[in-house]
């Protein structure tokens, strides 16, 4: 498991069962009758709130999908350290706002309120623990050293609140020789093996570029959730840890567990692999136009000799006579021609297109949002709906840096005009980050 606390306990993995090894053995318990308020409508953790110190992608991804199921976030960015993701591929420092303008960040923080907190200052220290005392869950994934220097680690927040549940996100754990080093979706691939597998046989391993951040992010949220039920079950907090790299292990096993098994070192090899054959992808006529296919079986492959005209041969010889073949085919023509014969085809769609395909459109999958600096765009929404009910998962708009730091310091822990005034004074506060 990529998760792991003194309060979760879980048993060692078993052998897979034999198919239908079970029937007939399994006997579920009768369920509990729904407590009263169970069907009134309400998201899964509208009764929680969270103190959201993450920054970057993987953390933030976490507190995305926990506001996306109803809980009370409360993103926390420093006055001198906002999160680092406002900064990246945006608009250029010439434009007003421009750190409001970060497409990754746009993506990875609906549905939070956001506060500007100044944690390295002594006043700021406090209104964070004061907050944590208002909380359930606290969340970060800061290198281990940073929340201690901050004086917010867990013994702090045990403190604070002893039934505060803190999810920490670790690249390599809390402890161990590589406790202290960062990392990034980047390092997780190449620590994980990713890189090394992807890419062509005969040329250096390539970077899959990102899929590690929403990875861990989402095994973060699972883990948050399991920790909320075990609090209110045994009435107390707990310290969860979250390592990065043992999420992404989770995705990387196949190659793990295939030499682990049978000892088969598996290695690159471009768009060819073992579960089906011939497979890759193959330029169309067009500008940029590309298709996939796998021959899955013998009738796949019997089907594409026909297409073909000619019988398969050596593998390069036949990725040569299929890119023949389709070179002179609109990608759509050669998958309706391929779907046709029983082989597995799809055009190779270019990512602005999928806004406008008519599959995601139907199911709702995108949702308006209406930023205030950044403007109106489609972003992504939750991957799944709750059948029967409407399907919009952002309900508020990535916050601009500190807008609710008012709202929320009033609000939640009962401050005075008086104290935000001396919070912003001491710099411990701010409307917009340093030095901008």
């Amino acid at each position: 498991m990529p998760y792991r606390s003194d309060a979760i306990s879980a048993r060692q993995p078993g052998s897979p069962p034999a198919l239908g090894a079970d029937n007939g053995r399994v006997h579920w318990p009768r369920r509990p009758h729904r407590p009263p308020g169970a069907e009134d409508g309400s998201l899964p953790l509208s009764d929680i709130r969270i103190t959201d110190f993450t920054a970057f992608w993987a953390g933030p991804v976490a507190t995305q999908f926990l506001g996306a199921l109803g809980a009370d976030v409360v993103k926390v960015e420093g006055v001198r350290r906002p999160d680092g993701m406002r900064f990246s591929a945006g608009r250029p420092p010439t434009w007003d706002q421009w750190w409001e303008t970060g497409p990754v960040f746009l993506c990875s923080n609906n549905n939070k309120r956001g506060v500007s907190i100044e944690l390295s200052t002594e006043a700021g220290r406090a209104t964070a623990l004061d907050l944590v005392a208002a909380s359930d869950l606290v969340i970060e994934n800061f290198s281990p050293r940073v929340m201690a220097n901050l004086g917010l680690d867990w013994d702090s927040v045990r403190a604070a609140n002893p039934h505060a549940v803190m999810v920490r996100m670790p690249a390599f754990g809390l402890d161990g020789p590589w406790r202290d080093r960062v990392g990034f979706a980047q390092t997780m691939e190449q620590a994980t093996g990713m890189a090394w597998l992807t890419g062509h046989a005969d040329g250096p391993p390539v970077i899959p570029r990102g899929v590690c951040d929403p990875i861990a992010g989402l095994h973060a949220a699972f883990a948050a959730v399991a920790a909320l039920v075990i609090r209110d079950r045994d009435g107390a907090g707990m310290h969860v840890e979250s390592t990065m790299v043992e999420a992404a292990l989770n995705v990387a096993a196949e190659m793990l567990v295939e030499y682990s098994r049978n000892g088969i070192e598996m290695r690159r090899n471009g768009n060819r692999g073992p579960g089906a054959a011939p497979q890759g992808l193959y330029r169309c006529r067009g500008e940029d136009e590309w298709v996939a296919i796998a021959a899955r079986d013998d009738a796949g492959r019997a089907a594409l000799a026909q297409l073909l005209g000619r019988p398969l041969a050596g593998p390069d010889e036949t990725d040569k006579l299929i890119s023949d073949w389709t070179a002179v085919r609109s990608a759509t023509e050669a998958v309706e021609a391929l779907r046709a014969g029983g082989v597995a085809a799809a055009r190779v769609t270019a990512a602005a297109e999928l806004l406008g395909d008519p599959q995601l459109l139907a199911r709702g999958f995108w949702e308006k949002v209406d930023h205030p600096v950044a403007g109106s765009f489609l972003c992504t929404g939750m991957p799944f709906a709750f059948v029967g009910r409407p399907r919009r998962w952002i309900r508020r708009v990535p916050p601009l840096y500190g807008q609710h730091t008012a709202e929320v310091l009033t609000g939640v822990l009962g401050r005075s005009e008086a104290d935000l005034a001396a919070l912003r004074k001491s710099g411990a506060t701010s409307a917009r980050p340093a030095g901008l």
